[in-house]
């Protein structure tokens, strides 16, 4: 059976709606407010862009209060539309917002709720080094669990029909697959309860902190570029 794409491709035809999007891909959810600030447009206008995303099933709506938050649907709408995001080009900043928003996506960033960009990438190649995953980043390994386990990571058990354990996710910026799944959640919120990373003030860029290029480094043989990343804190170097 063949699939009707129009309805989405509408859905994603308009910027302020790419805009509303590549926001809510780090997996928060935010008030309608904040998302037409970010895009530079009147809450009425905004209201009509998300009831278009609304009925496209692209995202989900929580009503609090007199507010409206708004989220993505899934994780799988998130990994649609990072593999989506290579076949397009970048999108020019709009709002003063966008430009600060946009610094420091390539280096490292939030992919719903997993490691993107750089970071990501290096992880994933730094995990397949230490034969802790196969190389198609689909199982772990009997020693992969034991390090992760040790690193105080917990490795979800994998359940039938529900969110895979461990998947590649096609990173639109390096154009090679990070770490997803529930695992790749997992590895995410480990780094970020140790402080290792943090979110960035504006969109869903992250900072590395100066623990957390050292713990990666030592205890995941991630090699950090300090030129290509921002670290947080004590600042090295600032791309």
């Amino acid at each position: 059976m063949s699939r009707d794409l129009s309805t989405i491709g509408s859905a994603l035809a308009a910027p302020v709606r790419s805009a509303f999007l590549n926001l809510l891909m780090d997996g928060s959810t935010r008030p309608a407010s904040e998302l037409a600030a970010f895009a530079g447009v009147s809450a009425s206008t905004a209201s009509q862009h998300l009831t278009v995303l609304l009925d496209a099933g692209l995202v989900s709506c929580v009503p609090r209060g007199r507010h409206r938050f708004y989220a993505l649907a899934d994780a799988n709408v998130a990994a649609t539309l990072e593999q989506l995001g290579q076949l397009c080009p970048p999108a020019p900043a709009i709002t003063e917002t966008q430009r600060r928003a946009g610094r420091g996506l390539v280096h490292a960033r939030l992919c719903y709720d997993h490691l993107a960009g750089k970071l990501g990438v290096a992880v994933a190649d730094a995990m397949i080094a230490n034969n802790w995953v196969d190389p198609a980043l689909t199982t772990v390994t009997a020693a992969g669990v034991e390090h992760l386990a040790a690193g105080g990571v917990d490795v979800p058990a994998p359940r039938k029909g529900r969110r895979p354990l461990l998947w590649p996710c096609p990173d639109w910026t390096e154009r090679r697959p990070h770490v997803a799944g529930a695992l790749g959640a997992a590895i995410a919120t480990h780094f970020a309860q140790r402080g290792w990373i943090r979110r960035r003030p504006h969109g869903r860029g992250l900072l590395i902190t100066d623990d957390g290029a050292d713990s990666i480094r030592s205890r995941w043989n991630v090699e950090l570029d300090h030129g290509a990343f921002c670290v947080a804190g004590a600042v090295r170097r600032t791309p």
